[in-house]
């Protein structure tokens, strides 16, 4: 019986000493994260700008490169039919 009186007693000091512990302070947000978020966003969306600038500028500059090469060729023609009209008449 002692024993049982001793284990109860001593179970209400545990609880008693759970019961006054401090609670867990709630978590402030951290601001410079969300700042540096922010900025990592910003980073992103600008190197996505740019990718898509320089993709626009390589697809301008092939289109040209196209146009080139036909009118080259279109020259080329014509230069030949010069030749041929020559060579008749020679």
């Amino acid at each position: 019986m002692t024993k049982l009186l001793a284990a109860l007693i001593a179970g209400l000091f545990s609880a008693a000493v759970f019961a006054q512990a401090t609670p867990a302070t709630p978590a402030t947000p951290a601001t410079p994260a969300a700042a540096a978020a922010s900025a990592k966003k910003d980073d992103k969306a600008a190197a996505k700008t740019e990718k898509k600038e320089e993709k626009a500028a390589a697809k301008d500059a092939k289109k040209d490169d196209k146009a080139a090469a036909k009118d080259a060729k279109k020259d080329a023609k014509k230069d030949d039919k010069a030749a041929k009209k020559d060579e008749k008449k020679s």
